[in-house]
C-alpha cells in the first residue's frame, strides 16, 4: 500500500480558496488512480474528484464542478485539489484516497487512505 498524508485544510469564509495537498510514499505514485472524498458530521462518505494515474482524465461529483480542480505531480508524488467558491456546504473532513487501476466513485474499491483534513466553510 502506498502511505497518504493531507494538508491545507483550514477555515475559510464563503467564496474563499483552499488548495488541498496529498503527499504519497512507500510505492511507485504513478502506478495509483487518485481519488478525494469527503465526510461531513453525520453523512456518508462521498466522491467528490478523481483522477487517473496519467493525469489526462479526471472526474468530479456534480456539486463541485466548475468549482474544484484535481490535478496531481507524479515526479512530487503529490495529489492536489483546489477549491474555489467555497460554500458552507462544502464543510468537512477532505481524505485522499489511492486504487490501482481506474479510479471510481465507491470509497470501499480505494485500497490507501489518508487521516483526513478539516475544512471548514463560513458564511
Amino acid at each position: 500500500q502506498v502511505q497518504l498524508v493531507e494538508s491545507g485544510g483550514g477555515l475559510v469564509q464563503a467564496g474563499g480558496s483552499l488548495r488541498l495537498s496529498c503527499a504519497a510514499s512507500g510505492r511507485t505514485f504513478s502506478n495509483y488512480g487518485m481519488g478525494w472524498f469527503r465526510q461531513a458530521p453525520g453523512k456518508e462518505r462521498e466522491f467528490v474528484a478523481g483522477i487517473t494515474r496519467s493525469g489526462a482524465f479526471t472526474d468530479y461529483v456534480d456539486s463541485v464542478k466548475g468549482r474544484f480542480t484535481i490535478s496531481r505531480d507524479n515526479a512530487k508524488n503529490t495529489v492536489y485539489l483546489q477549491m474555489n467558491s467555497l460554500t458552507p456546504a462544502d464543510t468537512a473532513v477532505y481524505y485522499c484516497a489511492a486504487k490501482i487501476g481506474i479510479i471510481a466513485t465507491i470509497a470501499t474499491t480505494y485500497d490507501s487512505w489518508g487521516q483526513g483534513t478539516q475544512v471548514t466553510v463560513s458564511s
